[in-house]
């Protein structure tokens, strides 16, 4: 069955049953993995179109430079810049689209994360799509986890498996599921929901990750194997 989240609620039940079975089978993820808010950030910017394996080789350069944080970055020139982050593939694009981000940071909200995260979610998220190279996902990634708002995260994983479950039509875009996610899993308030929302996210991370792959998917060992439809 397909559910249009325009139409009804039904989906409510079988995504907060999913949460449930994939938090049983991982425990609370903790996640996103990082030290700083900044870090997130950054982690959120290279991981367009690459793996976290080559992301984290390259937070680990900038570490071990000493680059990893807003005025660091902001001092070093393009090329620095683009071969310390190297492993995260596109680099050269990558390069600007990180200066971009901490250039507004830095020369309008006086290098402060927190100054830039101040608002309402709708204003900061705006904020955000408003930098070159900063789409939906990077944004809702840094709101979620490193501005503190709720703004519920959508990706190549999140679609595959609602798809996949009969939860999303084949041609749901990012604003649909987003808005089937919020409607469905809005049940907690202030910190509940921030934390609930940052977990469902990563158990979805997992999922597809682990069992929900592209080509081969391992339905039988994964944890939401109970509600595909033809169970």
């Amino acid at each position: 069955m397909i559910l249009d989240p325009c139409k009804s609620l039904k989906s409510v039940s079988p995504l907060r049953q999913a949460y449930r079975l994939m938090h049983r089978a991982h425990g609370h993820l903790n996640w996103w993995p990082a030290d700083s808010p900044f870090e997130i950030c950054v982690g959120a910017i290279l991981t367009q179109n690459t793996s976290w394996k080559n992301v984290e080789l390259a937070i680990a350069n900038l570490k071990k430079a000493r680059a990893l944080s807003l005025k660091k970055i902001y001092n070093l020139t393009h090329d620095e810049l683009a071969q310390l982050i190297r492993s995260a593939g596109y680099f050269n694009i990558k390069a600007k689209r990180l200066r971009n981000f901490v250039d507004v940071v830095v020369d309008k909200h006086g290098a402060s994360l927190k100054r830039f995260f101040k608002g309402n979610t709708k204003t900061v998220r705006q904020r955000l799509l408003a930098i070159n190279g900063v789409g939906p996902e990077t944004a809702d990634s840094m709101l979620l986890y490193a501005g503190g708002h709720s703004s519920f995260v959508i990706d190549a994983y999140t679609k595959r498996i609602f798809e996949r479950h009969g939860w999303c039509a084949a041609n749901a875009d990012y604003d649909e599921l987003q808005s089937l996610c919020i409607q469905s899993l809005s049940q907690k308030r202030g910190v509940a929901k921030l934390d609930f929302w940052r977990d469902y996210h990563a158990q979805l991370v997992v999922v597809g990750n682990h069992y929900c792959k592209p080509r081969n998917p391992l339905c039988d060992e994964c944890p939401l194997k109970t509600l595909l439809p033809e169970n």
